[in-house]
């Protein structure tokens, strides 16, 4: 029974990693879609405030278990692929 959860666990987890990357590349998209338009307008690309802003509020409504810390470590590498992104466009 236990090996039975376990798997279930394993599979429910492969399947959000697969969810994550889809969501992951659609992000990656809007960026460059925003860079676009930043270009476009001479804007820069990078906006330390609204990543501040972004970083804040999703800390905000983190309710665990993961760690705040943990939320902007990740949110600042996938903020940095799409400045990498946007600038190679």
């Amino acid at each position: 029974m236990a090996e039975m959860d376990f798997d279930n666990w394993r599979q429910r987890i492969d399947e959000i990693d697969l969810e994550l990357t889809k969501l992951l590349n659609e992000r990656m998209s809007c960026a460059l879609q925003i860079g676009q338009i930043k270009k476009m307008y001479g804007r820069p690309i990078r906006d330390v405030e609204r990543e501040r802003a972004l970083i804040q509020k999703l800390q905000d409504a983190n309710k665990g278990p993961i760690r705040d810390e943990t939320i902007e470590e990740i949110f600042r590498r996938i903020i940095a692929e799409a400045v990498y992104l946007e600038e190679e466009d």
